[in-house]
């Protein structure tokens, strides 16, 4: 049996911050993991280059159910703490739109930069390291020195694949179930319960929305076309680019509307958001434009798509019409179809490619500096196996970094 300071559960992102942050402190820190190697979400994340943070986090970039609980920990430990960090390192990265951070070359680098870290503070990484239990010892289990000072108090022990491990603190930060091939689990949200806590209702978020029927007929028919659209679902906006796929739409714009999106809701998208669509056509109508409608409609938007939606049921008896001859009733057609078109997802595609879980491990019962659980001494839960979830841009990456150091001040 041995005997740790600290034992971290998970070696993503949040779990390996916070080993660098607790084994620089002089604490002896061990983080185990039960997949083959270590910040595997990091390495896949960005295409490979991984979108690290971003030049602005606020607070409104996350979603909570309790929307105060993100804001001290990304203020001790902000976006410009790890920009610093990764330049100390000389990492080369650039910057994307919306103020996105990547690295330049491939995610290795950064992840590089973490275990250097760990080196520092000489912390040990077990993989293939599974946890089969985990209970709560009694207080008087204590190692004795014979100095109060530098006796320690042994709250857990941990029965894993390499031997049973007592210690002081355990953290949790194994994530949750978003991309299993990684081998992602609701294994935190399982610990969590065993202890009593309370774990918010769980979704696929940050992923693409699957369409049926005729709607999945129209999607196919427009697979790869991409455009910047206005999107909204319970009065949040976005405007980015949204995708046709085989499976229904993905994009920017769908990945973040997920994140508020709820089975039954309707969606509104608006494929012309820097365009008055009515005035540009009575536009059109004064200066005697002869040109056709698609032939005018595609100067803003990809062709593909327009001879595609002129061709729906409600616009067919349009798509030959002279712009001359559209009457108020035939533009307000134009304006709902182009303009505020709704529908509703069958569904999304799932944990399978969802970049993160909404939900977790109630914030109430978490202290917001520490990271500790209130009515269990010893015991924290960082990175997204809480119940903060972050947009896309990321502000996921940057909740584990802020939360892993500052958990690492005090575990």
């Amino acid at each position: 049996m041995r005997c740790i300071d600290t034992v971290i559960i998970g070696a993503g992102a949040a779990g390996l911050m916070c080993a660098a942050t607790a084994g620089q402190r002089g604490r002896q820190v061990l983080v185990v993991d039960h997949a083959n190697k270590v910040g595997k979400k990091i390495l896949m994340s960005g295409g490979g280059r991984c979108n690290f943070t971003n030049q602005v986090v606020e607070p409104k970039h996350y979603l909570s159910g309790n929307p105060h609980f993100c804001i001290s920990a990304l203020r001790r430990y902000s976006q410009h703490d790890f920009i610093e960090l990764v330049q100390r390192y000389q990492l080369a990265y650039h910057e994307k739109t919306l103020g996105q951070l990547f690295c330049d070359n491939r995610a290795k680098d950064l992840l590089n930069i973490l275990l250097a870290e760990c080196d520092l503070g000489g912390v040990e990484i077990q993989t293939r390291c599974a946890v089969s239990s985990i209970k709560r010892l009694d207080h008087q289990q204590t190692r004795v020195s014979g100095d109060p000072e530098t006796d320690k108090l042994y709250r857990f022990q941990l029965a894993t694949s390499q031997g049973i491990v007592q210690c002081e603190s355990l953290v949790i930060a194994t994530g949750g179930p978003s991309i299993p091939t990684l081998g992602a689990s609701h294994y935190g949200y399982d610990l969590a319960r065993q202890f009593g806590l309370k774990v918010t209702e769980l979704q696929a978020s940050l992923v693409p929305f699957v369409l049926k029927g005729k709607l999945l007929a129209l999607a196919q028919s427009l697979a790869g076309v991409s455009m910047p659209v206005s999107l909204s679902c319970r009065q949040q906006v976005f405007n980015e680019a949204i995708l046709f796929t085989h499976k229904g739409i993905s994009g920017p714009a769908i990945l973040q509307i997920s994140n508020y999106w709820y089975p039954g809701d309707g969606v509104q998208i608006n494929f012309l958001p820097e365009l008055d669509l009515s005035e540009e056509i009575r536009r059109w109508q004064h200066k005697g434009v002869k040109a056709e409608l698609k032939t005018q409609l595609s100067k803003f938007l990809p062709k593909r798509f327009v001879v595609a939606w002129l061709d729906l049921p409600e616009l067919k008896s349009l798509e030959t019409k002279p712009i001359a001859e559209l009457s108020r009733k035939d533009i307000d057609l134009l304006v709902k179809m182009f303009q505020a078109w709704q529908i509703i997802p069958a569904g999304t595609e799932g944990y399978k490619t969802a970049e993160v879980t909404r939900g977790g491990v109630c914030t109430d019962q978490i202290s917001s500096k520490t990271f500790e659980v209130k009515s269990e001494p010893g015991l924290y839960f960082i990175g997204e196996v809480l119940d903060v979830t972050g947009w896309l841009g990321g502000f996921n990456f940057q909740w584990a970094w802020s939360s892993g150091w500052c958990a690492g001040q005090y575990v």
